[in-house]
């Protein structure tokens, strides 16, 4: 069963430069892991701000994989490993939501 990994950062240095590095380094690190089935990354939507809207984050990392043991995998994967050390002193608040897909 597929498996949905959504991760919404919030920085510390928040500036639309500081935004796009961390989006940058998303798609440089993250990108084509193996069993990857749909990546995506992003800042925040400017003007989405209804009541249901959250807007305490800046960038967001959407990804599925084709099941959860290729999710288990890319969370012990070097380059993974690698892009957490590179950007955490940026983070001051990290949301993860994992999810299963109906198909």
């Amino acid at each position: 069963m597929p498996h949905a990994h959504s991760v919404f950062f919030t920085l510390k240095e928040s500036s639309p430069e500081q935004c796009e590095v961390l989006v940058r380094e998303c798609s440089e690190y993250l990108k084509g892991h193996a069993g990857v089935v749909a990546f995506s990354a992003g800042t925040r939507a400017a003007g989405c701000e209804r009541a249901v809207n959250d807007v305490e984050f800046h960038v967001s990392l959407h990804m599925v994989f084709a099941d959860r043991p290729a999710h288990d995998a890319y969370q012990t994967a070097p380059r993974h490993t690698e892009f957490v050390a590179r950007n955490k002193s940026n983070w001051a608040r990290v949301r993860v939501f994992d999810s299963t897909i109906a198909e």
